[in-house]
């Protein structure tokens, strides 16, 4: 007999924490379409919006780095609210910037949040969801992330005007209003009973329990929960404690899964796609725009098929079908930039079709995988510690990924294929694609080996598993 969730509560609880996600999306997404027109305003090279760009994740790496040990000793709930205090401070900052120094910081400064939220909220939404409905629940994080991407682009383009260069300024104020929504929520909501438990609040944690299990299931839970902290009681909680023999798969596999999330290039197309659709023929910012929009589109349709089918099908299943897809569409996609000159029209069409089946395929598979994957397989006494590890491994990879976007075009742009704006030279992504699709191939042999099928698995006996010297691939 199944035990009876009350699915309300844990609904609402979920639903609110994961606007950390949507926060997370806005703030990376909005500066996409912010760029042409600071870059103007400012008089930047492409370089230095690289500089611009690359300040957030740095920030995200900083809020990743520091916080794992915080989060563990003052609460998952704490570290939220004060993420949406830094989101609300760093976007009317942003806004406000009087020159591009300013606007660096200020970058930096909201990469901390996006850092924070980052792990602190899957690991918030992982805690305090019953096993069987944990995959769906947590994919909520990266569904709010692709909200958040599309709502930054259509802030973009709502705000977007040609003839008024400083129309970026109120695309970076309206990242106040989610934060603000963050805040008042998380107030409401409580800390997870993992936690609470953990930190001797036994009588709160059970309290927490019975509202998200009912009393049936809470007594059950409540043991084993307290069964595993007594096992870990003479373990350190340091980042020592990761590098124990016995957690040596659960730290491959949050470093690896989140290398090839970042490696296959996907924030170049967050980050970068009016740019993209502009090398590709699309004329105008407005219109580059309009194309991002779509991508926005995709990535949150897609991004539902996977929250709907990763308690169903399983983590693996879903993994290797998007990265099949992902290598098949850079393949392409490389294949018509290169051949762009001979497509003409038909080219402009045929690359925004593979960036959203790229896209797509990234929605149902690492894109949600890798945050949820990385808030199971840590043991309680060091979940915060490696999920920050995860987080952090994710934002160093994003940053190196980002500011070298345009190097890399420009590096291995073919002689003869290079495509012009104005007086400009762009170079030619082609080569840049082609390079993801192999990172992309190496993820599907890494994957064989080390994605475990995590679905309908506690978080308890995930980590009896591990202790066993359980293998990755064979974990049920």
């Amino acid at each position: 007999m199944k035990p009876k969730h009350n699915n309300a509560v844990i609904y609402v609880i979920a639903i609110i924490a994961a606007t950390g996600g949507l926060l997370f999306g806005f703030d990376t997404g909005v500066i996409s379409g912010a760029i042409p027109f600071f870059q103007k305003d400012f008089g930047l090279d492409n370089s230095m919006i690289e500089v611009v760009t690359a300040a957030g994740l740095v920030g995200a790496v900083l809020g990743a780095l520091f916080c794992g040990k915080v989060t563990d000793r003052l609460g998952r709930k704490t570290v939220i609210l004060a993420s949406a205090v830094i989101f609300s401070i760093g976007a009317l900052w942003s806004g406000f910037a009087p020159n591009i120094g300013h606007l660096i910081v200020s970058r930096l400064f909201l990469g901390v949040a996006i850092g924070v939220s980052s792990f602190a909220v899957p690991l918030y939404i992982a805690e305090i969801s019953p096993a069987q409905k944990r995959g769906t629940l947590v994919s909520m994080f990266q569904l709010m992330i692709t909200v958040g991407v599309l709502a930054s682009y259509l802030s973009d383009l709502a705000f977007a005007d040609e003839a008024v260069v400083s129309c970026w300024r109120p695309m970076f104020y309206v990242g106040v209003i989610p934060a603000l929504i963050l805040l008042i929520g998380m107030l409401f909501m409580p800390e997870t009973p993992r936690w609470l438990i953990s930190n001797g609040r036994e009588e709160e944690g059970r309290a927490v329990l019975a509202r998200i299990e009912g009393y049936e299931g809470m007594e059950n839970s409540y043991r084993t929960i307290k069964g595993e902290i007594e096992k870990s009681k003479e373990e350190k909680s340091g980042f020592r404690e990761l590098m124990k023999p016995w957690l040596r798969n659960a730290v491959i596999i949050g470093i690896g899964i989140m290398f090839f999330q970042q490696f296959i290039g996907i924030n170049t197309v967050i980050y970068y796609s009016p740019k993209i659709f502009l090398m590709a023929g699309f004329d105008g910012t407005i219109s580059a725009i309009w194309a991002a929009v779509g991508v926005g589109i995709i990535n949150l349709l897609f991004t539902l098929v996977s929250v709907y089918f990763v308690d169903k099908l399983g983590r693996r299943k879903l993994y290797f079908t998007g990265l099949t897809g992902i290598f098949v569409s850079l393949v392409l996609l490389g294949t018509c930039f290169a051949l762009s000159s001979h497509l003409g029209e038909a080219g402009k069409w045929l690359s925004i079709i593979l960036v959203f089946s790229y896209v797509s395929f990234y929605a149902i598979s690492i894109g949600p995988l890798g945050w949820l994957i990385i808030s199971e397989i840590f043991p309680q006494k060091v979940r915060g510690l490696g999920s920050s590890l995860g987080s952090l491994s994710v934002w160093v990879f994003n940053a190196i990924v980002s500011f070298t976007f345009f190097k890399i075009v420009k590096a291995f742009t073919i002689g003869g294929t290079e495509i012009y704006l104005g007086d400009e030279n762009l170079g030619n992504p082609a080569g840049a694609f082609w390079f993801y699709a192999v990172i992309a191939l190496a993820a599907i042999i890494w994957g064989y080996f080390y994605v475990p099928e995590t679905k309908g698995v506690t978080l308890e006996r995930i980590e009896d598993y591990w202790r066993k010297g359980g293998v990755p691939r064979l974990l049920k």
